[in-house]
Parts: C-alpha cells; structure tokens; sequence
C-alpha cells in the first residue's frame, strides 16, 4: 500500500467516502448515549481534526481516524472519565484552551486488520496534534481482547503481559511500541442502554430472565432487566497518553 493522510477539511471528496460503521464496530457498540448524542456533528464542528487513510495505488479509503481538541492540565487525574465524558467535554469546551488531542476512534474494516493501518492511524494522530500546536495525545483505549475476558475487572486487565513484557492486549500493545504510556483504567467509560428486544436484535441473543449476561464482542456483560424492560451496558476502557509529533 502506498498510504496518504486526509482531513475531513483538507479532502471532504475522501471523507465522503469513509468506512462504514457496520463494517468495523459490532452493533451494540454504534449504540452508545454519547455516540448517539455527538459522533455525527464531529465532522461538522471539527473537520480538521477527523482524517482518513487513502491507498493511492488502489485509490480508495482504508481506514480513519476520529478526534477532537481537548483541554488537559498534563496530571492524569485530570482525565476525563471515560469516552462518554471525553466526547462531552471536546464539543462543551468547543476547543477552547486546547492543550492536547483527544483520539475518539481508530475505525479499520474487519478486511483490513492486520496489516499495520493501527499504528499508521495513530502516527496520525501524533502528527495531527502537533500541527495543531498540542502536547500530547490522550487515547480512551478500547482493548481489542478484553471481550475474551469480559468477566475479569479492566483494572486486573491492563496488568496483564505477555512473557516478552509488553501489552497482552494487541491494542494497548500497538500504543506501547509507539511510545504511549498507560494511565488510569475505567470501568465505567461507555454506556449503551436500549429496550430487551433492541438488545436482543443487538446480539442476536435471546434474554428470558432478568439478570447480567455476556454477550458476543462485549468487554463486559449487559444488565437486563425485563421488568423494566431495559439493557444497561457499561464498556471498559484504559486511557493511553502519548507525547504529540512525527
């Protein structure tokens, strides 16, 4: 692959073209209250900060990457806590005393895995952030393995290495040998909630009884409540800090 990299600003021909949610998140995952809320204006308000992946050789999208400016004191106390919280204060604060650039997704097509386009995605967002005069890079990291595990806490989670002393997680992993650093777990980052039968045709599960269930590709298990006829979820996720540049 011969790869470029497009803002929604610089390319908006390219940006119409991006990859398809269907093709990359499960469904539940496209569900989230705060995805509902913002992800749709995030092109609107902050073009210059959504960019994608181009294959000049086959002249099409291969992936991209989501973002938006944030203001961060450097202390990773001060984080926010979790995705939701972080996509809220990017379009409260409106960019306004923007000190580092929050990643809200790396989007690559189930095809495409595999093939190095995650650590491209994220050297774009280095890049992005230093253009725009930031520090760092602040990444709400959803861990690509946690659903084999979804029963084990995301604090035990992230301490988990593998036997050369990196990340067992391939997520974290790619963050960690880019230079990332790993800060504060969150169990409680990413709510999705929707009726029993949005649920069900979520995960193409059948839920009879009231009660928490592990489902396919969650991080964690949903809580169904069939009196109330509700499904709660809450992902998990670990934020990454990186230093901003090349």
């Amino acid at each position: 692959m011969a790869i470029s990299t497009h803002t929604a600003a610089e390319r908006p021909d390219l940006w119409e073209h991006r990859i398809r949610a269907v093709d990359v998140w499960p469904e539940y995952q496209t569900r989230g209250e705060a995805v509902q809320r913002w992800w749709s204006l995030l092109d609107e308000e902050f073009a210059d900060f959504q960019f994608v992946l181009h294959d000049d050789e086959t002249d099409r999208v291969v992936a991209q990457g989501y973002a938006g400016p944030l203001a961060w004191d450097g202390d990773e106390k001060s984080l926010p806590a979790g995705f939701d919280a972080a996509i809220e204060r990017v379009f409260c604060e409106g960019g306004a005393g923007a000190t580092a650039l929050c990643a809200l997704a790396a989007e690559i097509p189930r095809a495409e895995r595999g093939n190095g386009l995650a650590a491209l995605i994220m050297s774009g967002m280095r890049s992005l952030a230093a253009r725009h005069g930031f520090g760092h890079v602040v990444v709400p990291v959803r861990p690509s393995w946690k659903a084999r595990y979804p029963l084990t806490p995301i604090e035990r989670y992230v301490h988990w290495r593998r036997e050369d002393g990196l990340f067992l997680d391939p997520w974290m992993r790619v963050h960690e040998r880019l230079g990332g650093r790993a800060g504060a777990p969150v169990a409680r980052s990413f709510r999705v909630t929707g009726t029993v039968a949005e649920w069900e045709s979520w995960t193409g599960m059948a839920f009879p009884d009231s009660g928490y269930y592990i489902f396919p590709e969650g991080l964690a298990p949903v809580w169904i409540d069939r009196a109330a006829d509700t499904g709660e979820y809450w992902g998990p996720n670990v934020w990454m800090v990186h230093e901003a540049g090349a």
